[in-house]
């Protein structure tokens, strides 16, 4: 990644943390955190790393909102970021925050059935 693509994704981080949380009505749309965004090097597309609270349900609900309301979020980036050519918008869950949660349980498994020994 080139250093304005990576200054491009943290701007739109910043400013997509701010719109999902302020202007997005849906109902749909949990408590949501922008972890990343990655833009690819020619800035045509930006893959938006989120991660929700709640189960399964409300994670797939709040997908389905945000792919709604994708049109409306890229126009509000269009209009607080100044490039030629607004990227494409792709929400992803990040899964590093389960994979981490996951880690940090194991090792306290571990921890835990060796001070039993």
């Amino acid at each position: 990644m080139s250093i304005r693509s990576t200054r491009v994704g943290e701007q739109m981080k910043k400013e997509l943390s701010d719109i999902i949380g302020r202007k997005i009505k849906d109902p749909r749309i949990g408590f949501v955190t922008v972890t990343d965004v990655r833009v690819t090097g020619d800035l045509q597309i930006a893959k938006v790393y989120i991660s929700v609270l709640g189960d399964e349900e409300q994670r797939e609900n709040t997908l389905k909102g945000l792919a709604t309301a994708k049109g409306f979020i890229r126009s509000e980036i269009g209009q607080r970021i100044r490039l030629r050519k607004t990227p494409e918008i792709q929400f992803e869950f990040d899964e590093s925050i389960d994979y981490g949660n996951r880690i940090e349980t194991l090792i306290h498994e571990i921890n835990h059935s060796d001070k039993e020994d």
